[in-house]
């Protein structure tokens, strides 16, 4: 929220603080200023750098308040001007190009001076003609025969916003020769607003805070106007048809007001908070909305009442019928979903509840009654149509943080007296209210003991706790050591029960101030620590694969259906029924929660292989799968592995060998590693599975329980991505089953005193017969002697015979007990060969 600190001042005297004090105390009070941007205000001279501070100063020898007397043409250019002027040093003549006095030149002295912003030689103020701010200084210069080195000045110039289309008109009371800066230099805050801090989203509340923190009076709204028309009844309607949607809707009535432009000062203001002035009917709306936060609404009731047949109008909340539509202010047609709350009348809708209005009722030029509208919507409603139809406004962003219906009626009172005030006209008698659903104030009580014992502030009273909280306007009442807490009227962020007294602990603690609250050490006993071997057995994962070289990732886990089966060759698309379906997706990409982790991270491949040569990555997290007749879905965590590009990287001094991709064998690598601690036997298993490769992808398996499938993307797959040349490797599996299977810790086995006896061994087997099988036997037949098998060579070919291959292994005998002879050897290879022939059918390559 952009603040003007000048519009502050309307409530509480803040004259005495500078910029960046007032900024850290709103810090404090929970209002974080994100950014100061000056406008006139000095720099402060000794700054803390707390605050990011940018903007333009307005010297007060350079700027200031300057009186027109009389326009002048210029002699050589018919779009240029001379300004006779007179500031607090005497008469100039000042040249301009501003297009809003040329209806003045040549007419002689003005039956009524302008007052202008004036800058000086020297003066540095932003230029005008640039895009954005470029800053430039004012110097002696001839324009078309004509010396100039001062100037009138646009807004821009000033800082204040982007208009530069004429030079600023101010009020006809501005004091000539007065400094700029004191005329109306000022400073705007972003201030971030918490969700649950609606209430001040808005000058008066922001203006409550400070009162609050400071001690010091805050002036009251001024809700008082006229009431000279005649009686609203009879004249306007509401009819409500769901109060849980719609619990308040005002209307007022305003007749024989005039669309002429607002003050300077509103206008100013406005456009320092970011809103851009219309008119003094509309800017009256925007106006009070953001001194109070409450969003109003003004309709054309001479618009109304056609509609209406010439009738009185009523004005109807409602839902959209599905598929209804309706253009809004900016000339959207929007088709509405059947849960869209809609104002609407009986001729048809009028405008988003709580979000736009409709182009077709809106004030316009020559709009002279308008009826005006301050309501209270429901904020889930709110929330859900602004991301669905993509739009975000002022008004929208206070309801979708659920204002209270008090607002409602006030805001009413303030647009209306504002429009009178700015555009003439006059104020029927009463105001419309339906109120059928108020709102009731929670009550919470505070005992002594609790507040001391949840907040460490050791010696606070019951009459302090109270005087804490009426300075934030909540009534309180005290009996012994306990208060009773009411909420104000215009807060709903306060609930009831266990949530309520933590929301009234959070009030006292940032009003007693958190940096007053005593150190203390912590006098209660700690738990008892219990091991939690899921989490860390998932952290001894991560570590491992972090150590092998891979980065993890983290993926969004949602997505859309046609998205995820880009994983499957023929990218066959499974209905909603297998997926948990997101209710309301804030866009069409994410429609649905994952079913897999595996299409995340082919897309973070697919992003980085166009950039790295080597991928090596993984990701721990949900995924989730619906239950028939279950509201919550099954939510089960997966591990993903996927592996691309070369082998090795280049270096400064050897490139990376050439199609030396990263294979199979590299990935089953990674999953013997991460395996090294299973309890049970690990095996592989030749598996089919629509992502991977025929004939390249395998599962794992346990002590008989499979844990997942890995394998090489199959290429029908990986054309649905933009891969570089490298084949895509990658796995999936179940993150629970895979923790099971890991023993929390390992076992340490001494270090042998007697020497190894190493030996070859190559065998002829079937082609069936995998390597693992083999390994089984040959550790089997040798028994605990084996302590070392590795596969180092495969042959295939006429030596063998068809359809045999040649197993080569080398084999590491040792035992604990002592050196190993030649003989014993010989027994332990005899007992390996015999048990091959007996199980295999293998046969010892000669």
């Amino acid at each position: 929220m952009k603040l003007p600190i000048s519009w502050l001042q309307d409530y509480i005297d803040i004259s005495d603080y500078d910029v960046e004090a007032l900024a850290h105390l709103l810090t404090m009070a929970g209002l974080e200023v994100n950014s100061i941007q000056l406008v006139g205000l000095p720099m402060p001279e000794e700054s803390t750098h707390e605050f990011k501070i940018s903007g333009l100063s307005w010297p007060k020898d350079k700027f200031v308040v300057a009186q027109v007397n009389e326009v002048l043409p210029h002699p050589d250019a018919d779009k240029l001007t001379l300004c006779r002027l007179v500031d607090d040093e005497g008469e100039h003549i000042v040249l301009t190009g501003a297009p809003n006095i040329y209806h003045l030149k040549g007419i002689g002295p003005l039956e009524k001076p302008l007052k202008v912003a004036y800058a000086k030689l020297g003066a540095e103020l932003y230029d005008g003609h640039q895009p954005g701010w470029v800053l430039t200084k004012l110097k002696k210069a001839k324009i078309r025969g004509v010396e100039s080195s001062s100037m009138v000045a646009s807004e821009k110039e000033l800082g204040i916003s982007e208009e530069h289309e004429g030079i600023i008109l101010l009020p006809d009371d501005a004091p000539t020769g007065m400094a700029l800066a004191e005329y109306m230099g000022d400073a705007v805050f972003d201030i971030e607003i918490l969700p649950n801090n609606v209430r001040n989203a808005c000058v008066y509340g922001v203006a409550r805070e400070i009162a609050a923190f400071t001690g010091r009076a805050l002036k009251p709204l001024d809700l008082r106007y006229e009431e000279a028309g005649d009686s609203i009844t009879g004249q306007a309607m509401i009819e409500i048809t769901d109060p849980a949607l719609n619990p308040r809707f005002v209307v007022g009535l305003l007749k024989g007001a005039q669309t002429v432009p607002s003050p300077y000062h509103v206008q100013r203001r406005l456009r320092l908070a970011g809103v851009r002035p219309i008119n003094a009917i509309v800017d009256a709306t925007n106006y009070a909305m953001l001194e109070i936060g409450e969003p109003l609404h003004a309709f054309d009731y001479d618009i109304l009442t056609r509609r209406a047949g010439g009738k009185a109008p009523t004005i109807i909340t409602r839902t959209a019928a599905q598929g209804e539509k309706l253009t809004t202010l900016d000339g959207v047609e929007h088709t509405l979903e059947d849960y869209t709350i809609l104002v609407t009348d009986t001729a048809g809708p009028l405008s988003l509840a709580g979000v736009m209005g409709g182009l077709e009722s809106e004030v316009q030029d020559n709009t002279a009654n308008v009826l005006l509208e301050g309501a209270n919507w429901n904020y889930v409603n709110i929330r859900r149509l602004t991301k669905k139809e993509h739009i975000t406004t002022e008004a929208a962003y206070r309801f979708a943080r659920d204002l209270h219906p008090s607002l409602a009626l006030d805001g009413v009172k303030l647009g209306l007296r504002y429009m009178q005030a700015w555009a003439g006209g006059t104020i029927a008698k009463g105001l419309v209210d339906n109120y059928p659903l108020p709102y009731s104030e929670p009550v919470n009580t505070l005992s002594v003991d609790f507040v001391r014992a949840r907040t460490g502030i050791p010696a606070i009273t019951a009459r302090e706790i109270a005087d804490l909280l009426a300075r934030l306007d909540f009534h309180c009442s005290v009996s012994g050591d306990t208060v009773t807490v009411t909420a104000p009227g215009y807060r709903k962020d306060i609930s009831e029960g266990v949530v309520g007294k933590a929301d009234l602990l959070e009030e006292l603690t940032r009003l007693y101030g958190y940096n007053n609250i005593p150190h203390t050490r912590l006098a209660d006993t700690l738990p008892p620590q219990k091991p939690n071997f899921g989490f860390e057995m998932r952290n001894r994962l991560e570590d491992l694969l972090s150590a092998l070289g891979m980065t993890q990732t983290i993926s969004y886990r949602m997505t859309n259906p046609a998205d995820e089966a880009r994983v499957l060759p023929e990218q066959s698309v499974l209905d909603d029924s297998h997926y948990v379906v997101i209710a309301n997706p804030s866009t069409p990409e994410w429609t649905v929660m994952r079913r897999s982790l595996l299409h995340a991270l082919l897309k973070t491949v697919e992003k980085n292989s166009r950039v790295d040569e080597r991928i090596a990555v993984y990701e721990i997290g949900p995924v989730f799968l619906p239950v028939a007749g279950e509201k919550l879905p099954n939510e089960e965590h997966r591990l993903a592995l996927a592996l691309s590009g070369v082998r090795e990287r280049g270096s400064w001094n050897r490139a990376a060998r050439k199609n030396d991709w990263i294979d199979f064998y590299d990935l089953k690598g990674v999953v013997e590693a991460m395996l090294q601690l299973a309890t049970a036997e690990v095996t592989y298993e030749p598996a089919e599975h629509p992502s991977f490769h025929p004939g390249k992808c395998a599962r794992v398996l346990c002590g008989g329980v499979e844990l997942g499938v890995f394998g090489e993307l199959h290429p029908q797959a990986a054309e649905h991505y933009t891969f570089g040349k490298a084949p895509v490797l990658a796995g999936e599996f179940d993150l629970v089953k895979l923790i099971e299977a890991l023993a929390p810790k390992r076992e340490l086995v001494p270090v042998p005193n007697f020497p190894p006896v190493l030996e070859d061994l190559a065998v002829v087997v079937d082609e069936e017969t995998s390597a693992a099988a083999v390994e089984a036997v040959i550790r089997k037949g040798g028994g605990d002697l084996v302590t070392e098998v590795r596969l180092f060579d495969i042959y295939r070919g006429a030596q063998v015979g068809a359809g045999k291959k040649s197993l080569a292994y080398a084999l590491t005998y040792q035992s604990m007990d002592g050196t190993l002879s030649d003989k014993d050897a010989a027994k332990i290879r005899k007992k390996i060969i015999g048990r091959l022939e007996y199980e295999l059918k293998a046969k010892l390559r000669e």
